[in-house]
């Protein structure tokens, strides 16, 4: 999943959830500036970040294998 798709499923999540940043910062022990950061477009979360948020929201994060190019 492209990165800016990502970012907002995760918002989306959130604002069906009727979670507030701060109540998914403390519930996923992600920082409230990196959850900003990462809906803002500006961070760079690790998959980890991600996992920890996504696993709060009753999200799967997607992996993909991409053919390289030769």
């Amino acid at each position: 999943m492209h990165q800016l798709k990502l970012i907002q499923a995760l918002k989306e999540r959130r604002d069906i959830l009727h979670i507030t940043q701060e109540y998914l910062a403390e519930l996923s022990g992600v920082g409230l500036r990196t959850i900003k950061e990462i809906e803002s477009g500006k961070g760079n979360p690790t998959v980890e970040t991600l996992s920890k948020l996504a696993d709060i929201l009753g999200m799967e994060l997607p992996l993909e294998i991409r053919k390289l190019s030769e």
